[in-house]
């Protein structure tokens, strides 16, 4: 799984994690939904900003951002998208 950084803690965590199965280093903002206005301040001051996501879609549009750490799921299906070809499509 890869990694991003939180925030401004110096510290790197999974881009995509299970609700409830994840501890992080500090306390996130954490969005029901991306919110440009408060992405920009949380980005402005170092805080780390934790998404959640129940779709494909809202997964995908999350961590087009790159003030997100990370993205929180709801089930273990959705750690399973193939990030490189939903975003990219599929190579033959």
């Amino acid at each position: 799984m890869r990694q991003r950084w939180f925030g401004a803690t110096r510290k790197q965590v999974p881009q995509l994690a299970v609700e409830g199965g994840i501890e992080f280093p500090t306390e996130p903002l954490v969005l029901d939904e991306l919110d440009d206005a408060r992405l920009r301040k949380a980005h402005d001051e170092g805080t780390p900003v934790v998404v959640r996501a129940d779709t494909e879609e809202k997964v995908l549009a999350a961590l087009a951002r790159p003030e997100v750490a990370c993205v929180l799921v709801p089930s273990r299906e959705l750690l399973e998208i193939d990030l490189i070809e939903a975003t990219y499509g599929r190579r033959d």
